[in-house]
């Protein structure tokens, strides 16, 4: 995919880059880009993924930090499509920009490990503007993010995501598909973002400081960690036990309980 380029892996920008065809191919597949698509890709490294896409597209918009890369890529995909760079922190990007109305937005990328839980909260903010979202992440991120009520990875994260989107695991990827290969596994997620939520929460604040507490120490009960917030009658009277711990909670009872400081 394109000339080979002496750029070097920088640690400080969580990169690792993909260079594995069959996962490329497979990644492909999962996202089936069109033409008619206005897709944007955070973190395109190398073009691994940004060339495949750009050939199907024809056009494609990328958010890049390390401004050493973006020469190598502008050059690889200079042949391929137009390439629309823009040379920021997708921390802090506002991807409203990239808007078109009528055409909610595509978002794909290989997120840096060092960034990914608030990048991704990042973008949940931006959900009514996005039409879906695949993302390569560490493998536990995207356990979290799947988790069911019950499991040890179901958290704040997986709350909040769950409440804003669909989540589908898609398939797992090997450190060795990477250059440098990372000592974790990676995985493949799919989410997209529901036109109306799945529960009614109110005012969206206290939604997430609701869950915030909750989580704060896993391993008391919701009677203590929510003791500043609510009394245990109120937790009770919306049906939940005041003895058991957040990852018992279900999405709707988590909605009950912020409906009921409101």
């Amino acid at each position: 995919m394109g000339k080979p380029t002496p750029h070097k892996a920088r640690k400080r920008f969580g990169q690792n880059f993909l260079h594995d065809q069959s996962v490329i191919a497979r990644i492909m597949s999962a996202i089936r880009p069109s033409p008619e698509d206005t897709l944007v890709e955070i973190g395109p490294g190398l073009g691994a993924l940004t060339q495949p896409l750009l050939a199907a597209l024809g056009h494609l918009q990328v958010v890049e930090l390390d401004r050493d890369l973006i020469p190598l890529l502008k050059a690889s995909c200079e042949p391929i499509g137009e390439l629309t760079v823009h040379e920021a922190d997708a921390l802090k990007f506002d991807f409203s920009t990239l808007a078109v109305p009528g055409k909610p937005l595509r978002v794909v990328g290989n997120l840096p490990y060092n960034i990914s839980t608030p990048l991704l909260f990042h973008l949940l903010t931006f959900a009514g503007l996005i039409k879906d979202m695949h993302f390569m992440l560490q493998h536990e991120v995207v356990r979290r993010l799947a988790a069911a009520p019950g499991s040890k990875e179901y958290g704040r994260l997986s709350v909040i995501t769950q409440y804003y989107c669909k989540v589908d695991y898609m398939f797992t990827v090997a450190g060795h598909a990477f250059t440098p290969a990372p000592k974790v596994e990676s995985a493949i997620v799919r989410m997209v973002p529901y036109k109306t939520p799945p529960v009614e929460v109110g005012d969206i604040d206290i939604f997430r400081q609701v869950i915030t507490a909750s989580f704060a120490h896993r391993r008391k009960t919701l009677r203590n960690n929510l003791k500043n917030l609510m009394t245990a009658e109120t937790i009770a009277a919306n049906d939940i036990d005041p003895g058991i711990r957040a990852e018992q909670l279900t999405l709707a009872e988590f909605a009950a309980l912020s409906r009921a400081m409101q």
